[in-house]
């Protein structure tokens, strides 16, 4: 009997350590399951990020024809001076106007963009970027006057490339954590400061070729198809969706972060947005004021040649805007913007002789070119960042259209007195000694701006662990577990 009991005893144990290791050879299964789908989900949404930001990226190219504009003065003057049937009858000193207007137009549509790109979506604001770029092309297409031309290029394709522009950023930054705010708008608006590289040559032979008119024409036609298309890849993260990666302080001490999510009317109240806002106007107006020049003023020294310093200078442009994104994720984005507008102060400073000099070398001003466009292309990068930093990315679209309107109304000021100047001194000193006196002005103000202030709403924990993300806008939700499939499901639908 004794022995009967001893023997069932140990079957008993045997089964119990066979029952256990199933149990922990499921359990080992079920995490190998879970880890698998976490990584492919996690793939998914990589991939997902980066089409969204290649996608901004495409439509900028499209969109950065505004930094050609001097190939297409070059022309209308020439035809000016040539005069005949058909010919543009213009004043030399408004030669500037329609592009003056565009950036004018361009920076104020951004508030009206940013707020439909809150509300309905990139898919939808970028393609209405590219139905009125295409439309204000094909206007100017047919028409010589003035004040079509103004309309057409400076209004529409304006406002066209505003909304374009305001929806290419803000989908892009959602998809990544914090920590790579910087590279991701670098990428995203370098498509614009790129675009010359491949416009500027293409904008030569087909001048040369078909004439401006039909240019139009062939750019209007082409870049709405092109923005139209891509806009349909622009899309928002789903509801509950936090980017992976997010190693901000706050994150890795597990403390809660404060909200940091200003309405528009909050953000203009700050001393901070003025300041910010006369630093954009000095940063772009200036750098704007030369790449609406910049083909007149290498034509000196590099006749027909003139627009490879467009192109180079569009290289130098872009290479700003991601370098500058990079830098400032490492050591700050006021030390990078005080460096940068010093850096083209001096540079304008020391422009000066080689503009004024009847034999001017071509190298030189080619590099005088590449890095003024390099300094000015960093403005784009850097203050889409500062934005997000200060003011959140609930209302980003909107803020960021309300302190880009400096943007504009610097290339408004700076271009239009450059221009007249140019024609009344017949040279560009007075222009580059204002902009290197403001350059210099303008690092003064970044490195008195005060490092930036969490706002905190009383009763609010701002917990990205517990779903309150950047990616849906900083709402409050439910602490409570995200269906991954849901959000899977969302993601591959668009």
């Amino acid at each position: 009997m004794a022995q009967t009991l001893f023997t069932k005893s140990k079957i008993f144990n045997a089964i119990g350590v066979w029952l256990l290791a199933i149990g922990h050879q499921k359990h080992k299964i079920n995490n190998g399951h879970r880890l698998k789908e976490d990584e492919s989900m996690s793939e998914t949404i990589k991939n997902k990020g980066w089409i969204v930001t290649f996608a901004g990226t495409g439509i900028n190219l499209a969109l950065g024809i505004l930094y050609t504009w001097s190939i297409f003065k070059g022309a209308i003057e020439k035809s000016v001076k040539g005069g005949g049937e058909g010919a543009f009858n213009w004043d030399i000193a408004k030669l500037n106007d329609p592009y003056s207007v565009c950036c004018l137009c361009f920076a104020f549509s951004m508030i009206i963009a940013g707020k439909c790109q809150d509300k309905i979506g990139p898919r939808v604001t970028a393609f209405l970027g590219g139905i009125l770029v295409g439309l204000g092309l094909l206007l100017i297409s047919q028409t010589s006057n003035y004040f079509i031309w103004v309309i057409g290029f400076g209004v529409l394709a304006g406002a066209g490339i505003g909304f374009g522009y305001s929806a290419a950023t803000p989908p892009a930054l959602k998809w990544f954590p914090p920590s790579k705010t910087g590279l991701i708008a670098g990428l995203v608006v370098a498509g614009f400061g790129l675009a010359s590289v491949y416009i500027a040559p293409l904008s030569e032979y087909l001048l040369k070729t078909f004439g401006i008119h039909n240019s139009m024409l062939i750019f209007g036609i082409s870049f709405l198809i092109v923005v139209c298309g891509l806009s349909t890849l622009m899309v928002n993260p789903p509801a509950g969706y936090v980017p992976n990666g997010d190693d901000s302080s706050s994150s890795k001490k597990g403390k809660p972060a404060a909200q940091n999510d200003f309405s528009p009317s909050e953000m203009i109240k700050t001393p901070t947005f003025w300041i910010m806002w006369a630093i954009y106007f000095i940063g772009a107006g200036t750098g704007l004021m030369v790449i609406g020049s910049v083909a007149g003023m290498a034509k000196k020294s590099m006749g027909e040649a003139a627009f490879v310093a467009v192109a180079i200078m569009a290289i130098g442009n872009a290479g700003g805007r991601i370098l500058a994104g990079i830098v400032s994720d490492k050591v700050g984005r006021n030390v990078t913007l005080a460096g940068i507008l010093i850096f083209q102060a001096v540079l304008m400073l020391s422009a000066i002789p080689t503009m004024n000099a009847q034999e001017a070398s071509a190298i030189l001003v080619v590099l005088l070119a590449t890095f003024i466009g390099f300094n000015y292309g960093a403005n784009l990068s850097l203050f889409p960042s500062l934005t997000k930093d200060r003011w959140g990315l609930k209302s980003f679209g909107i803020n960021y259209g309300i302190l880009f309107t400096a943007w504009g109304v610097g290339g408004f000021v700076m271009s239009r007195m450059s221009q007249m100047l140019m024609a009344t001194t017949g040279s560009y000193t007075s222009s580059f000694v204002i902009a290197g006196i403001m350059l210099c002005v303008g690092a003064v103000l970044t490195m008195s701006l005060q490092p930036k202030t969490a706002k905190v709403t009383e009763g609010v924990i701002f917990q990205p662990q517990l779903g309150l993300t950047m990616a849906d806008g900083g709402e409050k939700v439910k602490k409570e577990t995200v269906n991954k499939e849901q959000i899977r499901e969302k993601i591959n639908r668009g």
